[in-house]
Order: structure tokens, then sequence, then C-alpha cells
């Protein structure tokens, strides 16, 4: 009930129209990956999902944000069941601060996830580089569907600092999924991964 809630606001504070391009909203375990300029991002995008999808996909968070406060932390624990991240102690050699370990783990438990692979909030106009995490993902994991996710007007709903929504339309637009090529180097994956999210722009 409280999830289904927080849809439907969400839903009316984003004035939400979901654009499905290149794929359709299938029970099909997946990792959406989108552009990130808002902490409106999870819950347009969990909210644009049908919800016999929603009920399988959590999301991957920045731990000191949902944390913060009572409500966002139960919502993080309770709600969405979100996979925090503290951004502070990341560590590849540290099994249990290995956020790829995390997801992985996620994933064979058979749920989809939303990621931002730029890492953090980004109001300027270009995206920023992909860190590496989705390239693990895809290498370890290469029969899920990854499904890059374009988020518009996020940014200037809720802007970076502000706690006011402004009524704006945003947008969720969702493309084909994205595969690993062969001999395909980290960073030329990254690029082109980067790529799928900025060309749904135009969609």
């Amino acid at each position: 009930m409280m999830a289904d809630f927080l849809c439907f606001i969400t839903r009316i504070i984003s004035g939400l129209n979901v654009r499905w391009h290149g794929c359709l909203p299938e029970h099909t375990q997946r990792v959406y990956f989108a552009n990130h300029t808002s902490h409106l991002d999870f819950m347009v995008l969990w909210a644009a999902l049908p919800k016999r999808l929603r009920k399988k996909t959590r999301a991957v968070a920045a731990q000191d944000y949902w944390n913060g406060t009572k409500l966002r932390r139960y919502i993080a624990h309770h709600v969405i069941q979100a996979i925090l991240i503290d951004r502070k102690n990341i560590s590849v050699h540290n099994t249990e601060e290995n956020p790829v370990n995390k997801m992985l783990e996620a994933l064979d438990e058979g749920s989809s996830l939303i990621i931002f692979p730029e890492g953090s909030r980004n109001i300027l106009p270009e995206m920023r580089p992909f860190k590496s995490g989705l390239y693990h993902l895809v290498k370890k994991r290469p029969d899920i569907e990854y499904i890059p996710v374009y988020l518009e007007n996020l940014s200037r709903i809720l802007p970076k600092g502000e706690c006011i929504f402004i009524p704006l339309l945003g947008s969720a637009t969702l493309g084909s999924p994205l595969k690993l090529n062969k001999d395909e180097t980290k960073n030329e994956f990254l690029e082109r991964a980067k790529k799928s999210v900025e060309e749904l722009r135009c969609s």
C-alpha cells in the first residue's frame, strides 16, 4: 500500500510521461541505468514501471542520503528495499563494501536493479563519464537485459538543494537493451552505454 501511494504521489508531482522505445514492460530481469539529476530520479523511474515489475525492482542508492532522516530510512529499508551504498567507504577489495558484489547478490536473488552510473547527481547539460560498476555487472551477468533510460526535467521539478517541488512535466524514456560486444573494452562499453542514454533525449 505504501509503495503504491508513493508511486501515485510521484506521478502527480512529476507529471510523469513514460515512453517505451526499443523495449516493452515485460517480466524480464533487467538493470535499468539512467542519467542522474535529482533525488526524484529513482522514485520516478520506479513509478514508471508497472506494479508487477516494481515488486521485483530495487534501487542502488546513496546510503548517506537515504539514511539521512527517519522517513527516508523507512522508505529505503521497508518500502523500496534499496541497496544502499556507502559512498565514503567504497572498496573493491573488501567484499562487504564492494558495491558490485551487493548488486550481484541482488541479481542472483532474482531482483532487477535501477542504477545511476554517473555516481552522483549532475545538473550540467552533459552527462558525466560512467563509473565502472555497470561494466562489471554486464560482464559477470551478460544474460540480463541492460536498459538505458533518459529522465527529463526532474532537476527542474526538484532542484538540487531544494525541498519544494516545482510543477513541471517530467518523462522517462526507456531504450533498447544493451549488450557487451566481443572484445569490447571497459572504456568503450561505458562510453557506448552513456551515448545510449543521451540518444534517448531526442526520442
